[in-house]
């Protein structure tokens, strides 16, 4: 049976798509970070859905069942729930319930175009149901991890083979950055399309320039992972007690690993630890900062940059994603904690409001909602009509 919302024109005279995003961790994202686990992937497919929701799109996402009401419409989208992230036996739970809820809640969706943005084995077991139903699939790259061919993220065999059979099979890959590309290209020979990613930020009208901090105030946002290397952050703020450093720090585990991270961070007198902060906040932590700080090991394009450029405030950090922070002077790359203090240190320099300026004029026009979306709807339009392969 077909959706009602396929034979709907929209105001531009095209017919509306029907799109279902498949993120397991997304209900904590589109209930704006009140539930759950919420990462960068899951609040740009919760960012997506809505928008496409709001344009009168058929628009879907599952995500695993945390107690929400079946079939709960959240601004305009049809959230269906799969179950429970650890329902089931040990060993037997990815047949039963994981498999069959995935299939059971892609039927009830029942989209033309399904769109997933985690590198996991649910991207082979989507695009096989995809195969077998005649719909088409669209997968997003989310970190670089996910462009090596060797997927070092991945452990276990039987998820870097349903993998890369997803990856193989997708209809169209889109990834962030030119480097993510050229991975894809040379590790498994694919094509994929480059695309901006969207971020909400200040309209034009409503943005102003900031005032530079003095002294210095840095700012780090992120989950607790060893990927993300909190413990550099820390490090610095020890080394320049004149600064001070504001924490968000979401997704605690209960690990050792990070329990100690926090107790180090709540005993140094230059750091706030605000732990997890609703995003609706976050605006409060860019507008006083100097700069946002990231000791990331690898990343994708991270959000957090696209937030503090969008309040102006440049980036100090160990990743850049395809080299834009250092060749378009949007901060400074730190290759150790000692690059970093100095950078920092060097904050108070009188061109740090001309990097400001930078930061936002790049944000403005590559990643507002109204530059960066449309791109995503038509790229989504292609595949439906059978228009792209890539």
């Amino acid at each position: 049976m077909r959706n009602a919302y396929q034979d709907r024109e929209s105001p531009e005279g095209s017919k509306k798509l029907s799109i279902s995003i498949i993120a397991q961790n997304g209900y904590g994202a589109i209930c704006g970070g009140k539930s759950g686990y919420v990462g960068g992937a899951e609040h740009q497919m919760a960012l997506l859905g809505c928008w496409l929701a709001a344009r009168e799109h058929n628009t879907s996402l599952l995500t695993w069942d945390e107690g929400q009401p079946d079939d709960t419409i959240i601004n305009g989208v049809h959230v269906i729930k799969m179950s429970r992230a650890k329902a089931g036996l040990p060993g037997l739970r990815f047949f039963y319930p994981r498999l069959t809820g995935l299939y059971a809640a892609m039927r009830r969706a029942n989209a033309d175009v399904f769109y997933h943005n985690s590198a996991e084995h649910v991207t082979g077991l989507a695009a096989w149901w995809c195969r077998q139903n005649g719909r088409r699939i669209v997968y997003s790259v989310a970190s670089d991890v996910a462009c090596d061919p060797q997927l070092p993220a991945m452990r276990k065999p039987h998820e870097r083979l349903l993998y890369r059979y997803g990856l193989r099979r997708a209809d169209c890959v889109i990834v962030q950055t030119e480097r993510q590309r050229q991975m894809l290209a040379e590790g498994f020979g694919l094509r994929a399309a480059v695309l901006p990613m969207p971020c909400p930020g200040p309209a034009v009208e409503e943005y102003v320039e900031p005032v530079q901090p003095n002294p210095a105030r840095v700012a780090w946002v992120g989950r607790i992972a060893r990927m993300k290397r909190l413990e550099w952050l820390l490090d610095i703020a020890e080394r320049i007690p004149e600064a001070s450093f504001d924490v968000v720090a979401a997704n605690m585990d209960g690990s050792d690993y990070a329990r100690n991270l926090r107790g180090r961070a709540r005993s140094l007198k230059n750091v706030v630890w605000h732990g997890a902060l609703a995003r609706e906040r976050m605006p409060e932590i860019y507008k006083i900062v100097t700069c946002l700080c990231c000791t990331s090991s690898y990343e994708g394009f991270p959000n957090t940059f696209l937030e503090a450029w969008s309040y102006g405030r440049p980036v100090v950090t160990s990743f850049d994603p395809d080299g834009l922070v250092a060749r378009l002077n949007l901060g400074t790359v730190a290759k150790n904690p000692e690059d970093f203090v100095v950078a920092i240190r060097k904050l108070g320099n009188p061109s740090w409001i001309e990097t400001s300026r930078r930061a936002r004029r790049y944000y403005a026009e590559n990643h507002r909602l109204e530059v960066a979306m449309p791109r995503f709807e038509q790229k989504l339009r292609e595949v439906w009509s059978g228009a792209t392969a890539s």
